[in-house]
């Protein structure tokens, strides 16, 4: 990439007013629909009600109006994160808790959205790949690690690898549900869909790692 494309890249936004809050999310839409490299300019400005000179004056690049699209779409995940409100409750109350909203999370519609595009452009935009990971799957980890090192401490859990074991907690609440949904087989899920999943998933850790 030219240096100069890549100054442009890093340039700072200016992040305020009603018209960039109309781009963002004409233009978070647009590639939400179809992507970054099919997505036009023409029709993120006509989703956001704006002209191209507007557009523009905001973003003059279209990788950088689509790195802010995906960071702002991090930022919501991670607002989304798992909130472990009890952790001195048991740990089947507050595993059952976390696989609810693990399971939840999996498989709305704009996670699966937002995981698509990040897969899809990895190699065009490696560092959202990174953005992605941090602000979802590692600070759901990092967030069910603490509670695990917690209950270890007062007894309640014998777990010799947390990192580990947080990893598969994770990945048993994907049974059933994630690959059904990324691959398109399934978009919506029940409530009791999801409480069947994250139920088998809390029994099957406390089998393995209960005290």
């Amino acid at each position: 990439m030219p240096q100069t494309e890549k100054d442009t890249l890093r340039k700072d936004v200016v992040r305020t007013g009603r018209k960039f809050d109309q781009v963002l999310q004409g233009a978070r839409e647009v590639f939400m629909a179809d992507g970054f490299a099919a997505a036009s300019v023409d029709d993120i400005a006509r989703a956001a009600g704006v002209s191209k000179a507007t557009l523009y004056s905001y973003f003059p690049d279209k990788r950088l109006l689509f790195i802010e699209v995906a960071r702002d779409a991090c930022r919501r995940q991670a607002e989304a994160a798992l909130d472990l409100t009890d952790i001195n409750a048991p740990p089947r109350d507050v595993l059952t808790q976390a696989a609810l909203q693990l399971t939840t999370i999996i498989t709305a519609e704009f996670s699966q959205r937002i995981f698509r595009i990040c897969v899809a452009e990895v190699d065009r935009f490696p560092e959202l790949g990174q953005a992605f990971y941090e602000s979802g799957p590692m600070l759901g980890r990092d967030r069910i690690s603490q509670y695990l090192k917690h209950a270890v401490s007062r007894g309640d859990l014998a777990i010799d690898d947390i990192a580990m074991a947080a990893d598969q907690f994770t990945e048993l609440c994907k049974a059933e549900l994630f690959m059904r949904a990324v691959f398109g087989i399934q978009s919506q899920f029940s409530e009791a869909e999801r409480a069947r999943v994250a139920h088998a998933a809390v029994d099957m850790f406390l089998a393995r790692y209960s005290a």
